[in-house]
C-alpha cells in the first residue's frame, strides 16, 4: 500500500467534511472516503471541469503539482480518457469517454444505494475505479464486483486499487452482460448513462434488490438518477430522484452523424410559422422540462446552436427525427416577439415538442422526482407519473 502524504490524509478529511456538511456524504460512508483518497485513483494527467466556463482544463501533475492536487479534491468532474484511447496531447479530445465524477454525486449515489452490512453490489463501469474502493472498504472486497468494458481503463483502476490496498473483482467486459457468476446481488451500480436497461440487470439483481442507474433518452445527453426495486416477478419500478449528467455506455451513444442527410439546406422547402414559446421554455440541462420533453417526444434528438443563424446573438435549437427525416428548426432572436419555426417531413416535431411542453404546464410543472420508469424482464420501460398506474402520453 503506497504511504499517504500528509496533504493527501488532510485533503480527504476536508472532503469528507465538506460532504457531510451539504449532506451527500453520510456517516456511515464518511470512514471510506477518508481512507480512500481520490488523488490515488486519478492519472498524472487530467483534465478538470471548469464550472464557470463550461471548459475541460489540462492539469499536469509534473508541471502544476500543487494545481494538480488542488483540482483532484475539488468537487468538479475531471476527464481521464478521451475519444476511447485514441487521443494524444494535452489539449481536450472530441469525447470524453471515461472520468472521475464530482466527489457529491460518488457520495449521493453511494448514500442512495442504501447498502449494509454483507451486501452483494455489482458497478457497471469501473472507471478511475474510486467508486469501486469506497464500496470495497466499506462492504469488504469479496461483496463488490465491478465490470469495466475498456482494457486500458481496467488495468489504470486495478493498479490504482492495489496501490490503495483494495481488492475488489474487476471484470474486463461489457457491463451490459453483468457478471452472472456473481450473481444474484443485492445492488445494481451503474456509473455511465443508460438509454436502454439490459435484461442481465434485473436477471441479476435478487428480488428486492435495487438499481441505481443514470436514464435518459436521446432527446439530449441529459440523464435522470432512478432508483429501481425489483420484484419477485422480475420487474424493476422506481422514481427518478434528481437530474445527473453522465457518460454514456458505449453501445449506447448518440452518433450525430445520422442526421447529416436530414438537412439538405436550410430552410429549403420547410413549411414556415411562428411561435411564442422561448428558449428558456425549452429549459436547460439539469431543468425538467428539458427532461420531460424527451420522455414525452420519442424518437427525437435535441440541440441548440448560439449564433449560427449569421445574425449576432441568435440561437437555433434543432429537432431531429430517429425514424425519417424530419426535421424543425427554431430560430430565437434577441428583441424578437415571436421565433420562426421551420419544419420539415411527415413528422411535425415542433407541433409535438410545443404539445408536451402545454401538457407538462396542465400538469402543474411536476418536477422529476414525481416522473417513474418501469422495466419489465425483457428490458421493456414504461414511463409514469406519480404512480405506476399513471402512465405519460407520447406525442409522435
Amino acid at each position: 500500500m503506497t504511504l499517504r502524504s500528509e496533504f493527501e490524509d488532510r485533503a480527504a478529511e476536508d472532503m469528507a467534511r465538506y460532504l457531510l456538511d451539504i449532506g451527500a456524504l453520510t456517516p456511515a460512508w464518511a470512514d471510506a472516503f477518508r481512507a480512500v483518497p481520490r488523488s490515488l485513483f486519478l492519472p498524472d494527467l487530467f483534465w478538470a471541469y471548469d464550472m464557470a466556463t463550461g471548459r475541460s482544463v489540462p492539469v499536469v501533475r509534473s508541471e502544476a503539482p500543487a494545481d494538480w492536487a488542488r483540482a483532484a479534491y475539488e468537487d468538479i468532474p475531471v476527464v481521464t480518457r478521451w475519444d476511447d484511447g485514441q487521443h494524444v496531447g494535452t489539449a481536450p479530445g472530441s469525447r470524453g469517454t471515461s472520468s472521475a465524477s464530482m466527489p457529491s454525486v460518488v457520495a449521493s449515489m453511494l448514500r442512495d444505494l442504501d447498502v449494509g452490512d454483507g451486501t452483494r453490489v455489482l458497478e457497471v463501469g469501473t472507471g478511475t475505479g474510486w467508486n469501486a474502493g469506497l464500496l470495497a472498504h466499506r462492504l469488504g472486497n469479496g461483496n463488490v464486483v465491478s465490470v469495466e468494458i475498456d482494457p486500458a481503463v481496467a488495468a489504470s483502476a486495478s493498479a490504482a486499487l492495489t496501490r490503495a490496498g483494495l481488492g475488489p473483482r474487476l471484470v474486463e467486459g461489457d457491463g451490459r452482460e453483468g457478471w452472472p457468476i456473481g450473481a444474484p446481488y443485492d445492488r445494481v451500480i451503474v456509473t455511465a448513462g443508460v438509454r436502454s436497461f439490459p435484461a442481465k440487470w434485473l436477471e441479476q439483481t435478487r428480488p428486492g434488490g435495487i438499481i441505481l442507474a443514470p436514464w435518459g433518452t436521446h432527446y439530449s445527453n441529459q440523464d435522470a438518477l432512478v432508483r429501481l426495486t425489483v420484484g419477485e416477478d422480475g420487474r424493476g419500478v422506481g422514481s427518478f430522484l434528481r437530474m445527473v449528467e453522465f457518460m454514456k455506455l458505449r453501445d449506447q451513444r448518440l452518433d450525430w452523424n445520422r442526421f447529416v442527410e436530414h438537412v439538405k439546406e436550410f430552410p429549403g422547402d420547410a413549411d414556415a410559422s411562428r411561435t411564442s414559446r422561448t428558449l428558456a421554455d425549452l429549459g436547460d440541462r439539469y431543468e425538467t422540462p428539458y427532461f420531460v420533453l424527451g420522455l414525452c417526444v420519442p424518437d427525437c434528438a435535441h440541440v441548440v446552436n448560439a449564433g449560427d443563424s449569421g445574425e449576432e446573438g441568435d440561437a437555433k435549437a434543432w429537432f431531429f427525427d430517429f425514424l425519417s427525416q424530419s426535421w424543425a428548426a427554431v430560430v430565437f432572436s434577441p428583441g424578437a416577439p415571436d421565433a420562426t419555426v421551420y419544419q420539415s417531413g411527415p413528422r411535425r416535431l415542433w407541433d409535438e415538442v410545443e404539445q408536451a411542453l402545454t401538457w407538462w404546464i396542465s400538469q402543474g410543472r411536476p418536477a422529476v422526482d414525481r416522473f417513474g420508469l418501469t422495466v419489465d424482464r425483457d428490458g421493456t420501460t414504461r414511463l409514469w407519473l406519480d404512480t405506476p398506474a399513471g402512465v405519460l402520453p407520447l406525442f409522435a
